[in-house]
């Protein structure tokens, strides 16, 4: 199989070959993934996708929600990931109901699951099935005892789990709280797997405590990305007995407040945190030595060593000594871009960020940045430094001797950026997450990557020759680097456009795509036109002023969090049964026949149906909305639009209560607000109430 594709294998076993009606039966589905990989729990403590199944199953016969073993710790960049790797098997309860007639039945489902390795991430689907018969006893199945096995590891919920826990300090964004756990249990090495939550996380390393009053003590922090600070901590809370076995504990925990736990120890950084710093700092490093051959830098390599070389009169000391006080004037240029990165963070007040990716804003601004980076490596603009900046840079580094050299260094760095800007950038935007000394540490790492070729071949000339010659590849080059970049810029866009509600895939790709066209007119008119320079620049502020305000700002409202952005039409799923329910209860039901890919359905959903005015009359007419998604192929949607000769959506019915009345059918094409209203007050009758109405 391809490497890109999917390679963990998926299975179903059975923990009964016969059940009767009445029973439960475990299913068992087996994953084994190749070396090197995992998958996640039901918490993928960062980005992640956790394993589901569609089943498929006979009548009588519902699947219960999957019982999830223990997952493993990994520290994966920045983040401490809960995941699985070799072979795990997760259980489904299956209950077979009383009425079940007997005989053979067919078990079947699709798993979904996202497998991950160091470098790539790829989602799986993958069939299974088995056969259980209905009789008059219960036979187990030779996986019966492997599936109790791993039934007996699975956390249970445990009320009287004599377990407490207590919040120790409060900052804007980030807590700390400590679980306490009595010792009579003969626990010890306590740990907490936390669920998953929307609104705020459970993140970093687990630090141990000394024991206090009997009791085991724990500290974890939580960042929180909207509302209030949790009132409940839901997870699992692990223990090593004495003798070995590991057992988990469902907990629900209430916090109280408290000021008297001592404050977290100095130094004390978790191995995940320190494992990630050294991942940053690698990549940090492995950033500046690709800088070396862009095609701003690469050229000059040669002339400036060659140029120390001919100042030292060959002497090879005086040389090493150059490139050394060469390397220095880098370092002091990346020391003075983390001042600015060091400025920037704490005018925007983001310095509490722990987990900088589990904030929307952040992936917001990130995807933008980074499109930016694809689209420059592009040429489809350029950043480019002022003449005049030139100009003092060649006055500086035209000195002799060791000032000149100093100045070189500070002249690459200078050299670097515009074709690399994209590369600071990036690190000015993680530095928003980090503390001063952090980001510090980032920049001196790039700083020593662009430095390092530099400073070696000025301890050995003769390397010289091992350079690559300038060349077209050098473009080429460049434009290839930007592919991975656009894949970056894809993946983030994947996980943080369907967090700005039922719309956002859409206007964030459309507000992407604004931003390319902006780049676009200011690279192919502004910096290589000659003609109209003024206008082509009020075209391009104009396109990307517009696309910010009406998309970001109106449309996805992205620096509110979600539980502050404006409601939306709470959509149910249509059928003809949920229809004919909710007009039987008394409602009137307005039906959306519509689909992601029709733009008129888009349209009138945003100008006309899931609107301030037009939710106010569904409120005001106590009326039910349902939603028909006719995106993927449905022959029961397509009758229903036969019935009412529409080749396709869209389709706007408006059903009052009353039974025996027929939906009244809005026109298609788009749709105005008094069209959506006056059908809706229609359908209503005497208990309509005009949008005007409400606002007196």
């Amino acid at each position: 199989m391809s490497a890109f594709g999917a390679q963990t294998k998926v299975g179903l076993v059975l923990s009964a070959d016969t059940a009767r009606p009445g029973d439960t039966v475990m299913a068992g589905i087996t994953m084994e993934m190749p070396s090197g990989w995992h998958s996640y729990w039901q918490n993928p403590g960062g980005p992640g996708v956790p394993t589901s199944v569609d089943w498929v199953l006979p009548k009588g016969v519902t699947a219960g929600s999957i019982l999830w073993p223990l997952p493993e710790k990994e520290p994966i960049f920045t983040y401490l990931s809960y995941v699985y790797s070799g072979r795990v098997m997760l259980l489904v309860p299956l209950k077979i109901d009383s009425t079940v007639s007997d005989g053979p039945l067919e078990i079947k489902g699709t798993v979904n699951w996202q497998e991950c390795d160091p470098n790539v991430c790829v989602f799986g689907h993958g069939d299974v099935n088995s056969s259980l018969v209905v009789g008059l006893e219960l036979k187990l199945s030779k996986n019966a005892a492997a599936i109790d096995s791993i039934k007996q590891s699975i956390p249970v919920l445990d009320k009287n789990l004599p377990v407490t826990a207590r919040w120790e300090k409060d900052d804007p964004e980030k807590r700390f709280f400590v679980i306490e756990w009595a010792t009579t249990n003969k626990f010890s090495d306590v740990d907490l797997f936390p669920f998953a939550n929307d609104k705020f996380a459970v993140d970093g390393a687990t630090e141990k405590l000394a024991d206090e009053n009997g009791k085991i003590r724990i500290r974890k922090s939580v960042t929180k990305s909207a509302g209030e600070w949790p009132a409940k901590l839901e997870g699992i809370l692990v223990g090593h007995r004495n003798d070995g076995p590991v057992f988990g504990y469902e907990v629900n925990l209430a916090p109280v407040e408290s000021g008297n736990v001592e404050a977290p120890t100095p130094g004390a950084a978790s191995e995940v945190a320190n494992a990630s710093l050294l991942v940053t700092l690698c990549f940090a490093f492995l950033g500046g030595l690709i800088l070396n051959i862009m095609p701003c830098v690469l050229p000059v390599i040669a002339l400036k060593v060659l140029g120390f070389v001919s100042q030292a009169q060959e002497s090879p000391g005086r040389v090493r000594k150059l490139g050394l006080i060469y390397g220095f004037g880098v370092l002091v240029s990346f020391l003075m871009l983390a001042g600015l990165a060091i400025g920037v963070q704490r005018a925007g007040g983001l310095a509490s960020w722990s987990t900088p990716f589990q904030n929307p804003q952040f992936r917001v601004i990130i995807t933008v940045l980074i499109t930016l980076v694809a689209l420059n490596l592009f040429g489809i603009f350029e950043i480019t430094l002022s003449g005049r900046a030139m100009g003092a840079a060649g006055d500086l580094t035209s000195k002799k001797g060791y000032a000149g050299a100093f100045f070189n260094g500070m002249l690459a760095t200078i050299l670097a950026t515009p074709c690399t800007a994209p590369f600071m950038a990036g690190a000015i935007a993680f530095a928003f997450s980090q503390p001063p000394g952090i980001i510090v540490l980032v920049f001196i790492f790039v700083g020593l990557g662009l430095a390092a070729p530099f400073v070696l071949l000025c301890w050995n000339p003769v390397w010289l020759k091992l350079l690559p010659k300038p060349g077209l590849w050098m473009q080429r080059f460049k434009v290839a680097m930007g592919f991975p970049m656009l894949a970056t810029a894809v993946w983030i866009f994947w996980f943080t456009a369907t967090r700005l509600g039922r719309s956002g895939v859409l206007w964030f790709g459309i507000f992407l795509v604004v931003l390319a066209a902006a780049a676009w007119v200011w690279g192919e008119f502004v910096q290589r036109g000659s003609k109209r320079v003024g206008i082509a620049m009020v075209a391009s502020v104009l396109l990307l002023a517009g696309g910010y305000c009406y998309i970001l700002e109106n449309r996805l409202q992205w620096r509110l969090p979600a539980s502050a952005r404006k409601e939306s039409i709470d959509w149910q799923p249509w059928s003809a049964k949920a229809v004919e329910k909710a007009r039987r209860e008394g409602h009137p039901v307005l039906v959306d026949f519509t689909a992601d890919t029709c733009a008129t359905c888009q349209v009138n959903k945003g100008t006309s149906i899931d609107i301030k005015s037009t939710r106010e009359v569904l409120r005001a007419i106590d009326a039910v909305t349902l939603e028909a998604d006719f995106t993927d192929e449905n022959p029961t949607i397509a009758r229903e639009l036969k019935k009412y000769n529409r080749p396709g959506v869209p389709l706007v019915l408006v059903y009052p209560a009353d039974l025996k009345s027929e939906p009244i059918v809005l026109p298609g094409g788009f749709l105005t607000p008094g069209i959506v209203q006056d059908a809706l007050n229609k359908a209503a009758g005497k208990n309509a109430i005009s949008p005007s109405a409400l606002n007196r």
